[in-house]
């Protein structure tokens, strides 16, 4: 069955990441100037030649997001579930590995960590485990699934990827909207980062979309994780498969998100850095090619660079996360999956967005919408 690798194969990384570098302040400008933006616009708002429009793509971005979203950011908290698994990632704490302690949540300990995660206000849930077949397989995932409908008005997954079949299942379990992101579309880059295990398969996690999308889950989320290659021509593929799905699976929903590479124990150095006004205009060009694709930031991110980029096309946000199974009631001590940067309450953050007169929604959109 054709998908998206189709499509990627007709690319070639060093042209793209030249025809990039290539645009000039005249295709700004006129990327600028267009009511539509085309990825051709993507690749000139992304480019080295628009810093000097960081302002100006700031400002449309702002209107564009208030136009569409309101004065509203959505809120969501992690819940990891397992840090299990049998890939080899350079850049993660959890990689096969890494000589730490395993924990997996029995169903006292989920339930443990929903009450807390609940009684702060959220109603959205994203559930995050490492990649471990036998140990946080589907059974598990789904049991989670039964475990937390009670509670909470959308729960969304960030594990492996699946089969059709077993997405399939677990939409029929509850389960909302599925996060996967590629890490990188370089292929070499990609395999030199997972030498081992099922996420090596570079093929099978770039068909992962097109199965979720198949599976008719209500949204997908898709990025990449900044640093590992040029982020430029990371962003523009990650454009690139965003058009791909929005014309092919026309009735789900779709979100990205900005994961910069963040230090672990005995972690990687991001082989590209990335600067916050950088990250900022990708956020804005992203925006201004669509208004209606969620953009979502986490706890990578300083206090100083969220307080600022709620205003600039962000709609989603995570607040208090944990990045270890249990790390909200369990065991709060136990190795994070990367370094979190804003450690700020939910309820610190709850008063940053309305001094910013922005409303926290804590629950997903409506279905219905």
């Amino acid at each position: 069955m054709s998908g998206f690798k189709d499509i990627l194969a007709q690319y070639n990384w060093d042209e793209t990441l030249q025809s990039i570098h290539q645009k000039t302040e005249q295709d700004v400008r006129q990327a600028l100037a267009n009511p539509k933006r085309d990825l051709e616009d993507f690749k000139a708002l992304i480019s080295p030649s628009a810093q000097p429009y960081l302002e100006q793509m700031a400002q449309e971005s702002h209107k564009k997001t208030r136009k569409r979203f309101g004065s509203t950011m959505q809120m969501y908290a992690p819940m990891y579930l397992s840090n299990e698994c049998h890939n080899i990632c350079t850049y993660c704490g959890f990689s096969f590995t890494n000589k730490i302690p395993r924990k997996t949540l029995t169903d006292e300990e989920i339930l443990r960590e929903s009450t807390f995660i609940r009684n702060k206000g959220y109603e959205h849930i994203l559930l995050v485990t490492g990649e471990a077949n036998q140990t946080v397989g589907v059974d598990f995932i789904s049991n989670a699934i039964q475990l937390l409908r009670p509670y909470f008005a959308n729960i969304s997954m960030e594990v492996q990827p699946l089969n059709q079949i077993e997405y399939e299942r677990l939409k029929q379990a509850g389960l909302y909207a599925t996060l996967v992101y590629q890490e990188t579309y370089h292929k070499a880059t990609y395999q030199k980062h997972h030498p081992k295990g099922k996420k090596s398969n570079f093929d099978f996690r770039l068909d992962t979309p097109d199965r979720i999308g198949r599976a008719k889950l209500h949204k997908i989320g898709i990025g990449v994780l900044l640093g590992l290659e040029d982020w430029r021509t990371d962003s523009f593929f990650t454009a690139l498969h965003l058009k791909y799905l929005q014309k092919t699976y026309w009735k789900t929903k779709f979100s990205i998100s900005f994961p910069r590479l963040r230090p672990f124990s005995g972690g990687l150095e991001p082989k590209v850095a990335m600067t916050d006004a950088e990250l900022v205009q990708l956020i804005c060009a992203y925006r201004l090619m669509d208004e209606d694709v969620e953009l979502s930031i986490s706890t990578r991110e300083s206090p100083r660079f969220r307080n600022h980029i709620v205003h600039l096309g962000i709609t989603s946000m995570s607040a208090e996360s944990k990045t270890n199974p249990g790390g909200y009631t369990v065991e709060p001590q136990s190795l994070e999956q990367f370094e979190i940067s804003d450690d700020r309450s939910t309820e610190e953050i709850y008063k940053m967005l309305k001094k910013n007169k922005i409303q926290p929604v804590w629950k997903d959109w409506e279905k219905a919408w």
